[in-house]
């Protein structure tokens, strides 16, 4: 089991592989096919930085965040699998969430050295592992809206790193 505390540095994304298994733990941004377009507009638009959040080596779970708890969405949503490539670029190192993703999406993550992992559907186990939630952006969205959460040990498993996918 590798432990990964964020942020995770360049040379931790580097070093995962398909197969790996990790923990997770640090803040992790939480977000879905509702709010990522809308963080992908502030990118472009330089206003990321009102986020309050560097998101530079930062882990972004594809979830919403409700008093249910947390679980992956499926990743390969229009939505979502479009922001991987610009939110890799933009510093996260690693997307959380479910799914075969395209050979495209693979390749850029392998580009901006930026890794996949899919996280198994365990709402409970993953809601006694997260110790804080707060809404960083579109509080409209509900549920769906941009949080920041504090995690402890999330497991998952890397699905895709340096251009080869555990679904190929």
């Amino acid at each position: 089991m590798i432990e990964l505390t964020t942020p995770i540095s360049e040379q931790a994304a580097a070093s995962l592989n398909v197969g790996d298994t990790v923990e997770i733990s640090g803040y992790i941004l939480c977000g879905r096919d509702a709010v990522l377009p809308k963080v992908l507009k502030m990118i472009e638009n330089g206003t990321a930085g009102e986020l309050g959040v560097e998101l530079q080596g930062q882990v972004v779970f594809h979830t919403a965040v409700s008093p249910a708890g947390v679980g992956p969405t499926s990743s390969n949503k229009l939505e979502i699998e479009s922001s991987i490539a610009p939110l890799s670029k933009a510093g996260i190192k690693l997307h959380l969430g479910k799914g075969q993703l395209k050979k495209e999406t693979v390749e850029s993550l392998d580009k901006y050295n930026s890794v996949y992992a899919v996280i198994p559907p365990v709402t409970a186990l993953l809601g006694a592992k997260t110790s804080e939630v707060k809404v960083l952006a579109f509080p409209e969205l509900g549920m769906e809206a941009l949080h920041l959460i504090k995690v402890d040990k999330y497991p998952a498993i890397i699905g895709a790193a340096h251009g080869r996918s555990i679904y190929d």
